[in-house]
């Protein structure tokens, strides 16, 4: 109300004194509300240049947004005056400062300053006591501790509580909690913040007991009583940790306080019951409650960090749209600040992630071109974005800028490898020459191992593969500590390198196909390595084997496009098994790739037919490629279904002689396609012979079986050798029971100069055929 009131004051015509004066207050005002970007403008305008505490509240707004290098040169200069009324208040925050820039010994230093200051002294050995903790000095932190002389309530309850702190480093745990239990129960003397901070201190104590089922009790008490703490974060974030840590995972009060109406305690149960779901495998779920918790009306200062960590949820699931989504409501409301800017630089992540790089690149840039402390971060996300947009100019400005800004050499190397690692992703020239440069220059980085394993990425797959020097590579590679990154790509390279060198060892490749399943569970290339186990299964005619790994694919990547082809394979597998069973489980594997209704249906129905066959079900076997040749399939299905239920017919030809009319009627309609290939053009009149054969047709067959010799031996046609040479041996045997010797020995000489592999066989037959009827006299 103080902000509101004097905004409605500075809108009034009032004198320049009672103005400036009202600014002062409402700057002041503004850092109190938590509004520090609102503070900061204000406080640059010139009527407040005089301002006596001016540094003082620049510097506590730039700690409220975060921005501590800047608040460190405010704080300096609000304590350069030793006459200052504010110069003890100016010398503690600049403690703070240093502490959170990680520059601990120097915060100790400013500290021990104040330890004369009546005013400052206890809290200043407090804070000193604190630091030392975080730099685990644990003996000095107790005997700086120990010498502290606290008077009032408030002091000895907070040193008891640092006395339980020092315990808890020292491993001490029951001792801490002693000291820790009282503070709860006592009212005088123990501040809000010392209560938070012994709730979660005590919780701690509890997770490194690994007794958290006993921590959580204070935790939602305090909860419970008292749904609108300021505070209330932090303690959901402890208990969440507990929850997370015990056996039987629960969510039963998340549930329960996400239906009662009290902020922010029901937007923090929303957000944290998503946690637990996605903990419990139930992702559906999780994103319910995020839903549920943007329609609730949350504080922005939960709903703005729920809604980061549910667009980041949505973009692990590849929901770009639905990501943004997420966070656009969130930036609606939320001010300038650190907040803003992740918020910023996550919709320029998913636009990157997305592949809409000049979307990226804008989000990017509004972080980038502001005072923010992400905006090197944000800068070379921009670099990264012209590059993937092969804008080299805008990319080269980008990257001088970052550093120019930055003063990193170490940001040049990370721009080079990103850039050769891009290059060879497309297949570009230049990548090579980019990552020997970059491991030339920086043979100590530390992805270098990264470039050396892409080099032998590169050597791999030029052409011919250049195995040789992609093992140098690799060797390089492993010299160079390489992250986990590198060493999941260089042992998944090494199974393919493996797999392409001359007389691969599939017993080796094996082994380490199955070395990578478990040592990367969570690769990408899972499915790819798998595949390719089952295949060397398969090749090896190890077909249980090769089936379970396919079944494995299927499963573990349900709606891909490897689920169909593994399920397939797996089926085809299960079809060369000799277990029991085996048909009967590929015939269920191939209704599973029909029912996926993909690209691979009609060819699952053929092998269904084709083992109903070998099961003795002909009638189902015809019903099957009845099917398929009523559907809308690919010319080559419906080819082999016309001749697989042909086939049948044949077959069923002994008990019905019709049933070879049936069949041949087919064949005829397979010979008939225009564009069919020759193999299903001979094949199909072949085995219309054979039909005549049966029918007691001799004439008619050998009729048949000519026309594939006389059609396939013309100089226009495409060659296909195995019907050809079937049809010709056939219709010399047709004229041999006829004696006709003459026209037999005719047919074997086009088969012996044929050139095909039967042609040997041919050859011997004709001279045999000679020798017996003495034909080199006609």
């Amino acid at each position: 109300m103080t902000v509101v009131r004097l905004r409605n004051l500075l809108e009034q015509n009032i004198s320049a004194a009672d103005r400036t004066a009202a600014m002062a207050k409402l700057a002041e005002a503004l850092v109190a509300s938590e509004q520090p970007a609102e503070a900061l403008k204000l406080l640059a305008d010139a009527a407040l240049a005089n301002l006596p505490d001016k540094s003082l509240l620049e510097a506590q707004a730039n700690a409220e947004l975060g921005r501590w290098e800047d608040a460190l040169i405010c704080y300096r200069r609000a304590a350069a005056s030793d006459d200052s009324p504010s110069h003890a208040d100016a010398l503690f925050g600049q403690a703070e400062a240093l502490r959170a820039l990680s520059r601990g010994d120097e915060a100790l230093r400013v500290l021990s300053s104040l330890r004369t200051n009546e005013r400052w002294s206890v809290r200043a050995q407090f804070r000193s006591v604190e630091l030392l903790l975080e730099k685990q000095n644990t003996g000095l932190a107790a005997r700086l501790l120990q010498s502290v002389q606290a008077r009032s309530a408030v002091e000895k309850k907070e040193r008891r509580f640092l006395s339980g702190r020092i315990a808890l480093a020292q491993r001490n745990r029951t001792r801490a909690m002693e000291l820790f239990a009282p503070l709860l129960k006592a009212s005088q003397g123990v501040t809000q913040p010392l209560v938070v901070a012994t709730l979660i201190a005590l919780a701690e104590a509890n997770l490194q007991s690994n007794t958290p089922g006993a921590g959580d009790d204070f935790l939602e008490e305090f909860i419970e009583h008292h749904p609108g703490d300021p505070d209330l974060a932090k303690i959901f974030a402890k208990l969440d940790q507990l929850y997370a840590a015990e056996r039987s995972q629960s969510r039963h009060e998340f549930v329960r306080w996400s239906n009662d109406e009290a902020q922010p305690r029901r937007g923090l149960s929303l957000w944290y019951l998503a946690r637990a779901e996605l903990r419990m495998g139930h992702p559906d779920l999780a994103l319910q409650a995020f839903d549920q918790l943007r329609e609730t009306g949350a504080p922005i200062s939960v709903s703005a960090g729920a809604s980061l960590e549910h667009a980041r949820f949505q973009l692990q699931l590849g929901r770009f749209a639905d990501a943004l989504a997420a966070l656009d409501v969130a930036r609606s409301r939320q001010s300038a600040g650190p907040l803003l800017d992740r918020m910023n630089l996550l919709a320029g992540e998913i636009e990157y992630r997305a592949g809409r790089y000049d979307s990226a690149v804008r989000a990017f840039q509004q972080v980038a071109e502001i005072d923010s402390p992400f905006a090197g971060d944000a800068l070379y996300n921009v670099s990264l974005g012209w590059l993937q947009q092969r804008d080299d100019s805008q990319f080269a400005a980008a990257k001088h800028d970052l550093l120019e800004k930055s003063g990193d050499p170490q940001l040049a190397a990370d721009l080079l490898l990103e850039q050769g690692l891009l290059q060879a992703s497309r297949h570009r020239n230049e990548a090579v020459a980019s990552l020997q440069k970059f491991v030339h220059d920086f043979p100590n980085h530390p992805r270098a191992a990264e470039a050396w394993v892409a080099l032998a990425e590169l050597a791999f797959h030029s052409t011919p593969p250049r195995i040789d020097e992609a093992l140098k590579h690799l060797v390089h590679a492993a010299e160079g500590q390489p992250s986990n990154v590198a060493t999941e790509r260089a042992d998944y390279l090494a199974i393919w390198i493996q797999d392409a060198s001359d007389g691969a060892d599939d017993a080796k490749l094996i082994t380490r196909a199955n070395d990578f399943l478990q040592k990367y569970p969570a690769s990408s290339q899972l499915p790819a390595v798998r595949l390719k186990l089952a295949e060397i299964y398969f090749r090896r005619q190890d077909f249980p084997s090769a089936q379970t790994q396919f079944e494995i694919l299927a499963q573990q990547n349900p709606g891909s496009p490897e689920a169909e082809k593994a399920q397939f394979f797996a089926a085809q597998a299960a079809m060369q098994s000799m277990s029991s069973g085996s048909l009967d489980r590929a015939l269920i594997l191939f209704d599973r790739v029909v029912k996926g209704n993909g690209e691979l249906k009609w060819a699952a129905r053929i092998e269904q037919a084709v083992i109903e066959r070998k099961l003795g079900k002909p009638q189902d076997a015809l019903t099957l490629y009845d099917e398929v040749t009523r559907g809308e399939v690919k010319p080559a299905e419906r080819r082999e279904a016309l001749c697989g239920k042909g086939d049948v017919l044949y077959e069923l030809g002994t008990t019905d002689p019709e049933n070879y009319h049936r069949a041949i009627a087919l064949y005829d309609d397979l010979a008939a396609e225009k564009d069919a290939p020759p193999h299903w053009r001979n094949q199909a009149l072949f085995k219309k012979g054979m039909c005549l054969e049966k029918l007691d047709a001799p004439a008619e067959a050998l009729a048949t079986f000519y026309t594939i010799v006389e059609d396939d031996s013309r100089s226009d046609r495409q060659r296909e050798y195995f019907w050809f040479y079937k049809a010709g041996f056939n219709a010399a045997r047709l004229l041999e029971e006829q004696s006709s010797w003459q026209p037999a020995a005719a047919i074997y000489e086009k088969l012996a100069f044929a050139g095909g592999a039967r042609s040997g066989e041919a050859k011997s037959r004709l001279n045999q055929l000679r020798l017996a009827h003495f034909l080199w006299e006609q």
